[in-house]
């Protein structure tokens, strides 16, 4: 049966631990350190701080903001290893549970409770259930993370260059993708773009679609990329270029070129990207029209079901003194008020079930309804940074012009 993505489930028998002082004011003596991936001028940022002051008023409980930005991956390990007090931190759900694993306190008892914002629910029951599935997952049976501001990656495109261009509905297979793209051709619109950032993302999607997913992992963990499908991608975007469907600056777009001057600007209306994006250009295009649609089947590979979703997560410190008060700030961030107010001012997806998505998200919604299969980050191509570099030089190449299919075969099988 298939399973449908963030749809809310009972969450199966767990160890249940008892939590003192749960649902009661805290009597003011412990107070958290958190160290956080966002900078304090970014959306996120600004959110947290406002839910941490607020948490104070509510419980008594002080929560002390790092925001580290992104040096985080940098930074936090080190501070970790020397035994800083750091009772919780937070960054993608799988850098968290491969990076510092041995720092994360096993976290289901607590997710098993139930707290004011769950309505008297347990907090598993309330929140994104498959993501939940897949901290458990990546915690080798024991959810040691947990998930926040979900992202999938969907192709966004411009609903409004769309319906210029008079096309009814998005893509769901190629042949439909070309006619899209002439569609777009016709109404003076180029069909799609990438950054470099995203190449070998495009790539490894592309090849899923053709191959699947096995073997297109297989093609990467191996470094093999001697079969023919190499040749037919060559001779597929060959053909986008040649018919003037990928804009002529992709091949030399350095990050965020191609979303902030294409993207944001009207000129381009696709990019396979993800549900970040609108919330990374917004300040370009606040009122762009936006929709969303899963990279479209190609071969006998994957089909629209397969997608990459994910979620930044929060870790507790095994050796925090205020486990339990740092799990309630969790779940004051991520049900309720504060969840809602994170998905509405970053423009992103909620982790409660009950929280409302945004009107920008709409149809991403849809996709990640639907999606019964998980595929890895760039489907294995950014694994490898060697790997990834090919796949820029000789896609940015492809696309140039100056390497035919048959030479970007060939380029690659190096």
């Amino acid at each position: 049966m298939k399973k449908a993505l963030f749809v809310g489930a009972a969450l199966a028998a767990a160890a249940v631990l008892v939590l003192g002082g749960c649902a009661k004011k805290d009597d003011g003596a412990a107070k958290l350190v958190y160290w956080s991936m966002w900078n304090e001028s970014e959306p996120q940022g600004q959110v947290i701080a406002r839910a941490a002051e607020a948490f104070t008023k509510e419980t008594g409980i002080e929560v002390d903001i790092n925001f580290n930005g992104r040096d985080i991956r940098k930074t936090l390990q080190p501070a970790l290893d020397a035994g800083e007090v750091i009772d919780l931190f937070d960054e993608d759900i799988e850098r968290v549970t491969n990076t510092w694993g041995s720092y994360l306190l096993p976290l289901d008892g607590y997710v098993g409770q139930s707290y004011p914002t769950t309505g008297g629910q347990p907090f598993g029951s309330v929140v994104n259930q498959t993501l939940l599935d897949l901290a458990r997952q990546l915690g080798g049976g024991s959810i040691k993370n947990i998930p926040y501001q979900p992202s999938a990656f969907v192709t966004m495109y411009n609903k409004d260059l769309f319906n210029q261009a008079g096309i009814s509905a998005p893509p769901t297979t190629w042949n439909e993708m070309l006619d899209a793209c002439a569609k777009l051709k016709a109404a003076g619109i180029t069909g799609i773009t990438v950054d470099d950032a995203y190449m070998a993302c495009l790539f490894g999607y592309t090849m899923d679609r053709m191959i699947g997913m096995d073997a297109t992992l297989a093609m990467a963990l191996n470094n093999d990329f001697t079969g023919p499908q190499v040749l037919a991608f060559g001779e597929l975007w060959a053909t986008m270029a040649r018919n003037g469907y990928i804009s002529p600056k992709a091949a030399s777009n350095i990050y965020p070129a191609g979303q902030v001057e294409e993207i944001a600007t009207g000129r381009v209306a696709m990019y396979l990207n993800g549900t970040w994006l609108p919330n990374e250009i917004k300040g370009n295009n606040p009122n762009m029209n936006w929709g969303a649609f899963a990279w479209p089947a190609i071969g006998n590979g994957d089909g629209i079901n397969a997608n990459n979703f994910g979620a930044q997560s929060f870790g507790v410190n095994k050796n925090s003194k205020y486990p339990d008060e740092a799990f309630r700030f969790i779940v004051h961030l991520t049900t309720g008020e504060w969840d809602a107010t994170l998905a509405e001012e970053s423009i992103g997806i909620p982790m409660g079930n009950s929280s409302i998505w945004p009107a920008a998200l709409a149809e991403a919604k849809a996709v990640v309804d639907s999606t019964t299969l998980r595929l890895p980050w760039a489907v294995g191509m950014e694994d490898n940074p060697d790997i990834n570099a090919k796949i820029k030089e000789n896609f940015a190449r492809l696309i140039q012009g100056s390497l035919n299919a048959a030479q970007f075969a060939a380029a690659m099988a190096r």
